[in-house]
Parts: structure tokens; C-alpha cells; sequence
């Protein structure tokens, strides 16, 4: 693509294209109603990648009347390999027909899967197309798993919040890709938490340290865009930061802890100490935020990409009389209190299945999922913590959902794009 319009040419002629599509499936089945065991339920993939190969997997695990029929992702070699690797899955390899006028790829490429008469869709490309991507999937009446987080700024949130509310009144599933909260272990641990086991919660702790990850060297005949796509984890305005992109799940599994109350005020500090060179973008590779609530109540977030140093995934909530631990593993789940230990011992399940299984369960019924709320706040206390270690300010929970911050850059082209300068701590200014 030599070309491509402006956001604001680019989001107007995106919708203006949609409503055929969306007249044409809202005439083939009712938004929101029921569906029949024996329809089948046409799923459409967009975003390519590991993640969204995963998700395309588990959904077609998830019913017997399931077909991807569609798939879209920026890159033709991402999504053939994709659906090259799914295609040798024999449990789900009948069950998978995208034929190559279904095979789309460019910045369009989610509006043509949309139009081309799925049902649900996938949405596992990097988190700053989600909202533009959840949108025109709700605008169309379709079902959407969303993987997290939602939004790579305020703006994106808010577009977020209205579109989930949308859904609701469409009658249309919202899934969200938090997908801890969907963990057997997770949720026996937060109901003792919420049926008062260890007391009034006071503190919280969430971390996230682990090694570095993929990094894809420039090749010569990239364009700006073309790298930054490519390597899209390493640029704000492509993955909100690690803060945003991946610690979401262990401060969601916080904001859960606390009945889906949100701080008061954040502030923080971060930088770059490993990865200081250009190939790695603008983002940070350590973050730690102290956010605070309106009862006083404190949750203190430590995140790290680092070589050579300790791992720690987890969660910890102390209380009045008792302190409760969340870990990804068997026996992780733990209380300690009045009333003596416990241990998770029950059922472990697949999260990620187990998202499917649901999702797919409520389309069915008719009884639709909606995970916006959560999902959406979520994003936003990571945002906020990367505003505060951005800037250096303290950030409070109406300045970070009202920032008019917008990340999306001037047009989506396949040409120059000049990298954001990397956030100075007390010099960067709070938008």
C-alpha cells in the first residue's frame, strides 16, 4: 500500500463500507438472539500471531457447530503460517475452510472479514487497533473475543466504553481475553477474599518480573511502519508498553480482588536500564507504581524485562485478618489467616479454553457474556500506572479517563513514521 487515508478518512469510509455488511447479516439472524444447536456459527480471525492462532483454536475447540472461515492480519506470510499450523491440528482441521478470497491482509483487511458474513470474531492484533476493530464488529451485531488489553490510551478506552455498552444493547457476547478470571483456582480464591475470609483488604501487591522477549531485526526494505508493525511491542503507540500490554492480568486480577473498584490516584517511576538501544522502540523495561484508593487502601505494582534476574508472576492481597495469594500454578492459590491455610486443591482448567467454552455456551443460550466494564477499566489502571511512570506526575483516576492523549499516529501508511522520543520521568508532560 503506497497510500493509505488519514485516520479521520480512514475511520469514516471504514463505516460507510460497513453498513451493506452490516444490513446483510443483521437480515440473516437477529443481533442477540438465540441460535440453534444445529446453525452453524461462521468464525472470522483477526491478528494473525500466536495469540490469535491460539484463540482461533480454542474457539473452534469450544462447539460442534463451529467453522473459521475467514481470516485477516497485516501480513500475508503471519496469516498463512497461521493457518498453516492450524490446518495440521487434527482435532479442529475439519473445521476449518478459508479459502483465499477469505484470506485478507493491509489495514483494511478487519472491514473485509466483517462484511464476508461471520458471526463471531477474533481479536488478537496489537491492542491499539482494538477499539477501532471492537467496533465495527459490534456496529455489524456480531459476537467478539477481545484479547487484552482493549486500548492503548484514554481515548481508545472511552471509544471502548461506549462500544461495549452498545453491545449490551444489541444483545451481542463480549469475551474478554483477561483470561485469569477465568481460572477455577482464581475465582475459588476470590470469592474467600469477597466473603470476608481474611477482612477489609488494605494492601495489594502485583507482579510481573520476566526475561526479555522477540525482537525482529530491520530488514532493509522496511519502511518506518513496516518495522514498527513488525515489531510492534516495542513502540507505545502499537502496545501501550509492557505495563499496558502484558501486566494488565495480574493488575486486573487486583482490581478483581477489590469487587471491581478502581484507585483514586497512581504515581510511579520506570525507565530503560537493559534495553536502552533504538531497536527497541520507546518503551520502558521497568515499571513500578503505587496506586491508592479512596478508602486508602494502597496496591503497589512492580513489573521488570530484564535478563539474568529473578522471576516472579503473582498477586497478593493482605486483609484485616489474613493475606491471600494468587499464583499461576497448582497450589498457587493460597489464604493464611484466622481461620488457618488453605490451599486451592480443586479442578484445574484451561483459561484460555475455558473463555471459549463459555462464549460460544452463551451464544447458544441466547444469554450473552459482557466483560467491557471490567475490561476496559483494567486497560485503563494500566495506562494510568504508565502515565505516572511516563511523566513523573501523580495521575489521578479522571485525569487518566479524560486524557486526550491519542497514540494513533497521523495516517495508517506503509511509509515514514518517525519514532515517539522515549518518556523522560519529570520532564514529559502529562496530556
Amino acid at each position: 500500500m503506497s497510500h493509505s487515508p488519514s485516520r479521520r478518512d480512514f475511520l469514516a469510509t471504514s463505516a460507510a463500507a460497513l453498513t451493506a455488511g452490516v444490513a446483510i447479516h443483521t437480515a440473516s439472524r437477529a443481533i442477540g438472539g438465540p441460535v440453534a444447536g444445529s446453525d452453524l456459527l461462521r468464525v472470522g480471525l483477526i491478528g494473525c500471531g500466536g495469540r490469535g492462532t491460539g484463540a482461533a483454536s480454542q474457539a473452534l475447540a469450544a462447539d460442534e457447530n463451529v467453522k473459521l472461515v475467514a481470516m485477516a492480519d497485516m501480513f500475508d506470510d503471519r496469516l498463512q503460517t497461521s493457518l498453516k499450523g492450524l490446518r495440521k491440528r487434527e482435532e479442529i482441521a475439519a473445521k476449518i475452510d478459508v479459502p483465499e478470497d477469505r484470506q485478507f491482509t493491509g489495514f483494511d483487511g478487519y472491514q473485509r472479514l466483517i462484511e464476508s458474513g461471520v458471526d463471531v470474531v477474533l481479536l488478537a492484533t496489537p491492542p491499539q487497533f482494538r477499539p477501532l476493530h471492537l467496533k465495527a464488529a459490534v456496529d455489524a451485531g456480531l459476537h467478539v473475543f477481545a484479547e487484552k488489553p482493549v486500548a492503548v490510551d484514554a481515548p481508545g478506552v472511552r471509544s471502548v466504553l461506549a462500544t461495549c455498552k452498545e453491545a449490551k444493547a444489541k444483545g451481542v457476547s463480549i469475551v474478554s481475553g483477561l483470561c485469569l478470571r477465568y481460572g477455577y483456582g482464581f475465582q475459588a480464591l476470590i470469592k474467600r477474599i469477597h466473603d470476608g475470609e481474611i477482612g477489609r483488604v488494605h494492601t495489594l501487591l502485583a507482579n510481573d518480573y520476566r526475561g526479555t522477549i522477540w525482537l525482529r531485526e530491520r530488514q532493509p526494505d522496511w519502511t518506518d511502519m513496516h518495522w514498527q508493525m513488525r515489531n510492534w511491542y516495542y513502540f507505545t503507540w502499537l502496545s501501550g508498553d509492557f505495563n499496558v500490554e502484558q501486566h494488565v492480568h495480574f493488575l486486573d486480577v487486583c482490581a478483581w480482588a477489590m469487587n471491581n473498584r478502581y484507585p483514586v490516584r497512581a504515581v510511579g517511576m520506570g525507565g530503560r536500564q537493559q534495553r536502552t538501544g533504538a531497536e527497541y522502540g520507546n518503551i520502558f523495561d521497568h515499571h513500578s507504581v503505587v496506586y491508592e484508593y479512596e478508602d486508602g487502601a494502597k496496591l503497589f505494582s512492580n513489573t521488570r524485562q530484564m535478563r539474568g534476574c529473578k522471576n516472579d508472576m503473582s498477586a497478593h492481597v493482605v486483609g484485616s485478618k489474613g493475606r491471600a495469594s494468587f499464583r499461576e500454578r497448582r497450589g498457587g492459590m493460597t489464604t493464611t489467616g484466622e481461620g488457618g491455610d488453605w490451599v486451592y486443591r480443586g479442578e484445574e482448567n484451561n483459561i484460555y479454553q475455558t473463555e471459549h467454552d463459555e462464549m460460544f455456551a452463551a451464544i447458544r443460550a441466547g444469554k450473552p457474556i459482557n466483560n467491557g466494564r471490567y475490561m476496559a477499566h483494567s486497560t485503563l489502571l494500566a495506562i494510568m500506572g504508565r502515565m505516572a511512570t511516563y511523566t513523573g506526575r501523580e495521575i489521578t483516576w479522571e485525569q487518566a479517563l479524560n486524557s486526550k492523549e491519542d497514540l494513533t499516529p497521523p495516517e495508517y501508511a506503509w511509509g515514514p513514521l518517525p519514532v515517539r522520543p522515549i518518556s523522560v520521568p519529570g520532564v514529559t508532560e502529562f496530556k
